[in-house]
């Protein structure tokens, strides 16, 4: 079968460590990189992006090459305006969360692949790895009982003195849109539930260097009561996690802790039972990883044109759930997801 014919579009510097994602992925062929930075476009070129594959706007590129696909790794707030010019020449969507700035936006998306029954997928990259996918097993299997409590710990140490601020620095909050949403998505994903409200208080502790806050702890309630809490910061001085936290989850029989997305060492998934000592689980085979997993389900999707894990569709209350807890940390309430999300967007 004919590989994939992929066009790119963002190429700043998460773009461009994307396209070695795509080249190694045999499925696809990018047929063309765009951006409208020249300067990004040159950056691209000594990724290994042709020169005569480069074009400064989606529109040029579709006019002068044959494609079946999008790939969004622009900035935030390009995602819609690209997502829907996409859709609207007929190409089903990768995009990089979080994929719009706002709920109705999101489904202003949702809708138009929808209208159109094109396959529309969010690259939450987190799932792909073996011990997110256990931990869901698990819950699902009900090998320990019933949840009933899961606490989530995300710990890193940015710089605290810079010259000048970042772009990282100056993200609006980028904590709870940039980061937290990875985690967000990996509770939905591993207990099998829909969020109804969270609580939330940001903060900066006086040594951050980032403009909004960086720091936050979280309660967040899901269907049948259960609670998770949440704390995450770019700025800790404790011991650093694994980007995808560290998780303990207490069941009526026992307790999983488990952590994901590491440099070494690797996923690692343990179960205590009620009086047991703790034990490793082995790992699934996950034979794509990460972002690599994520565009060879979007290739799968589109072969099938079937809706692919992790869809607009399915994302939305994982992005409500990030816009939720800004509005709470701002407005200093605990925020249901019903005023993000409409009884009809899960369908």
């Amino acid at each position: 079968m004919a590989p994939l014919r992929l066009v790119q579009v963002g190429l700043g510097g998460w773009g461009r460590d994307w396209i070695k994602i795509a080249r190694a992925e045999p499925r696809v062929e990018t047929v063309a990189f765009v951006d409208a930075n020249p300067e990004s476009l040159r950056l691209a070129q000594e990724r290994g992006a042709p020169e005569d594959r480069c074009f400064a706007s989606l529109e040029e590129a579709l006019s002068t090459t044959q494609a079946d696909a999008v790939l969004i790794t622009t900035g935030a707030n390009a995602h819609v305006p690209v997502a829907l010019a996409a859709l609207a020449a007929g190409l089903p969507v990768l995009v990089e969360k979080p994929f719009a700035p706002t709920a109705l936006e999101a489904r202003q998306v949702v809708r138009a692949a929808q209208a159109r029954n094109l396959p529309l997928m969010v690259s939450q990259n987190y799932r792909f790895h073996p011990a997110p996918r256990l931990a869901a097993q698990l819950v699902r299997e009900g090998r320990l009982g019933e949840v009933g409590y899961v606490e989530v710990d995300f710990r890193r140490n940015s710089p605290r003195q810079v010259a000048e601020p970042t772009a990282h620095n100056l993200l609006p909050h980028p904590l709870l849109l940039d980061m937290a949403i990875h985690q967000f998505d990996l509770m939905r994903f591993v207990l099998g539930r829909e969020p109804v409200s969270i609580d939330c208080h940001a903060f900066n502790p006086p040594w951050s260097p980032f403009r909004d806050p960086a720091s936050a702890v979280a309660t967040v309630e899901f269907e049948g009561g259960l609670i998770v809490s949440y704390r995450g910061s770019w700025v800790s001085s404790g011991p650093v996690t694994p980007w995808a936290g560290e998780w303990r989850m207490d069941l009526s029989g026992g307790e999983v802790r488990w952590t994901s997305r590491n440099d070494p060492p690797p996923d690692r998934v343990q179960v205590r039972p009620l009086s047991k000592r703790a034990r490793s689980l082995p790992l699934p085979a996950v034979p794509h990883l990460d972002r690599a997993g994520a565009l060879a389900a979007f290739v799968d999707a589109v072969r099938a044109g079937t809706e692919p894990e992790s869809s607009g569709r399915e994302n939305l209350p994982s992005l409500a759930l990030a816009l939720a807890a800004v509005r709470s940390a701002g407005e200093g309430r605990a925020v249901p997801l019903a005023e993000f999300l409409g009884p009809d967007d899960l369908r």
